[in-house]
């Protein structure tokens, strides 16, 4: 068998339509054929080069859904499910090493320097050669941690849960709202539709969301935003004189950040309160220094600064369920579906923001 893949094989230049012959399964490997491939904002920074992860050559493409085509012996789910060919799949895009400082004492596997993850830092010269899921098919190592998803669900609309999905779950999972607070979610692509939901579920009664994106805005208002301020029809003064209406003059009880841009931290530091929260989730790759009065705006303020970096399975496994438990909703994501020969023309309506979530049906 063979597998057609789009492949990076250099920065700022388009992906290329390459070949590959799959490769016999070791002990506990998965065939997987792909029946949708996220296109994650991420993906354009790789293209570009501006991902120190990112080898050469490299198949994209790091938020994937599938169903088994073939298995070399038995092999189960997290939640202990015996897979077979057929099943519809999602799993986690990165593996940890489980023996360093970070996963074997720190319990903190998304710092593990050893990870490796599918469509990121892992090779399409090496075998099994298929390493992302902008491809036909996938290669799941025996280490790859397997969720089975609802046989009948439109796989495109699983696609985010593995990356947006689970880094949100992350960031709640280190400082959660409580029950009336105001948040402000900066950005309103996927990871703030994630965002939204997630501060909403946990008790948050007033969500604020700042984007610039006209039709992303209106979107997040069907997750449960209340509260919408458009930064290209508002000066950064309007937006702070805004919420300071809305919150007493206090400022919001906690914000996040997904946006990945310096500018979005030195405004929203300023729009939380004292005593508040600011979660970091946007920056998938170093965009920069970020200038920032740290006395008067986070000592000062005793404010809690979060950084939050990747997942683990629990968090996608939150994820998946939630998207699972409201699908209708979350196919509302999905703005663009691209064939996979057309992976250039997604990183571009991606990149153009076009597209709020753009997916690859192989």
């Amino acid at each position: 068998m063979k597998s057609r893949a789009m492949v990076l094989e250099a920065f700022n230049q388009p992906l290329v339509m390459r070949e590959f012959d799959i490769q016999p399964l070791a002990e506990g490997e998965l065939l997987v054929k792909i029946e949708a491939a996220g296109v994650c904002g991420s993906d354009v920074h790789m293209q570009k080069g501006e991902d120190p992860r990112t080898p050469l050559p490299i198949i994209l493409g790091h938020e994937g859904v599938g169903r088994i085509v073939a298995m070399n012996g038995a092999r189960k789910t997290v939640n202990g499910e015996t897979l077979a060919e057929g099943d519809l799949i999602l799993w986690t895009r990165g593996m940890a090493c489980n023996h360093c400082y970070a996963c074997a004492v720190l319990l903190e596997p998304w710092l593990c320097q050893d990870r490796k993850t599918y469509g990121i830092n892992r090779t399409s010269s090496q075998p099994p050669y298929l390493n992302g899921c902008y491809s036909e098919y996938v290669t799941l190592l025996n280490s790859v941690d397997i969720y089975k998803a609802a046989a009948d669900i439109d796989p495109a609309v699983l696609v985010s849960a593995s990356c947006s999905g689970a880094t949100i779950a992350h960031a709640f999972d280190h400082h959660a709202p409580k029950l009336g607070d105001t948040v402000l979610v900066q950005g309103p692509g996927p990871l703030g539709l994630y965002a939204i939901m997630y501060a909403k579920k946990l008790g948050a009664s007033r969500v604020i969301v700042i984007g610039g994106s006209g039709n992303r805005l209106e979107i997040c208002r069907d997750f449960g935003a209340d509260v919408i301020l458009n930064r290209n029809t508002t000066s950064v003064e309007e937006r702070r004189q805004a919420i300071l209406d809305l919150t007493y003059g206090r400022g919001v009880d906690m914000a996040i950040e997904a946006v990945g841009h310096p500018s979005a931290v030195q405004e929203g530091l300023k729009l939380v309160r004292s005593g508040g929260a600011y979660l970091s989730v946007g920056f998938s790759q170093p965009p920069g220094e970020c200038q920032v009065d740290f006395f008067k705006e986070v000592v000062s303020k005793n404010l809690k600064i979060q950084g939050v970096w990747v997942s683990s399975n629990r968090h996608t496994q939150h994820a998946l369920s939630m998207v699972q438990s409201q699908p209708e909703l979350f196919a509302k994501m999905i703005t663009h579906r691209f064939p996979l020969a057309e992976a250039n023309a997604a990183l571009q309506s991606m990149a153009q923001r076009d597209a709020l979530k753009a997916v690859l049906i192989p």
